[in-house]
């Protein structure tokens, strides 16, 4: 039987990970529940618990659902989904293109898991401009018909992408290749080639029938901020 202890004791171990590998410090989980740094410290320390409505504070901040405490043994013995990531692979969530640009993805916002091998994602060249330490860095979506009618051939109707939200800069990954990227266009996510004009993004397509959109930024705003992602990958259906 699951206890609320337990839940607590996994939030901990949560956090303390993150906050070991650099992705979370203290002080920013302390500015952003509200709490005083030394409850955060007692809390991860053992010296003391979380009542419901700070859990749910701490689970909020971090993107994260009661569900990420569960074992997935315990789950799984409750409803059918995926088993947690083999050494070898990494599960990848698939979301709604309007998902796509949110730094931390809600259990309630994910259509799919999909496997990738872990070697593959360790080959890829991240080059996040800003604090993107706290954005899960690989999630996949399904373009909308507008994107792949601007991107065919390189996009087609059914095909799924793999973004790389740690690579927002405009720089190509590849010399002498275009690049395509996912932009945050209002409440939307696109897929582009792009480049900087003045304080314009040009969103070009690839085919040649499809229109240019122009996306000014807003006072303030850096072409990093509305850059989701690179496209590292596509798959198509046949």
């Amino acid at each position: 039987m699951l206890r609320f202890i337990d839940l607590q004791d996994t939030l901990r171990k949560l956090l303390s990970d993150r906050i070991a590998s650099g992705e979370l410090t203290g002080v920013y989980l302390a500015e952003k529940t509200g709490f005083r740094q030394a409850h955060i410290s007692n809390f991860l320390n053992r010296k003391r618990g979380l009542s419901l409505e700070g859990m749910d504070r701490v689970l909020q901040c971090e993107g994260l659902s009661v569900l990420d405490l569960v074992p997935p043994e315990q789950i799984n013995q409750r409803a059918s989904i995926p088993p947690p990531h083999e050494d070898d692979y990494a599960n990848i969530l698939l979301v709604a293109p309007q998902h796509a640009a949110q730094p931390q993805i809600h259990a309630h916002d994910v259509l799919e898991v999909l496997k990738f091998k872990q070697s593959f994602l360790k080959r890829m060249r991240g080059e996040p401009v800003g604090d993107r330490s706290h954005w899960l860095r690989f999630v996949m979506m399904k373009p909308g018909r507008e994107d792949c009618e601007a991107m065919s051939p390189r996009l087609s109707p059914g095909s799924t992408v793999l973004l790389d939200r740690h690579y927002n800069t405009l720089a190509p990954y590849r010399r002498g290749d275009k690049t395509m990227f996912a932009v945050r266009n209002g409440n939307e996510v696109v897929i582009r080639y792009v480049h900087l004009d003045d304080r314009t993004l040009v969103l070009r397509p690839e085919h040649a029938s499809s229109p240019v959109k122009l996306l000014h930024l807003p006072h303030g705003s850096e072409p990093s901020d509305l850059i989701v992602g690179r496209v590292a990958y596509v798959s198509m259906e046949v």
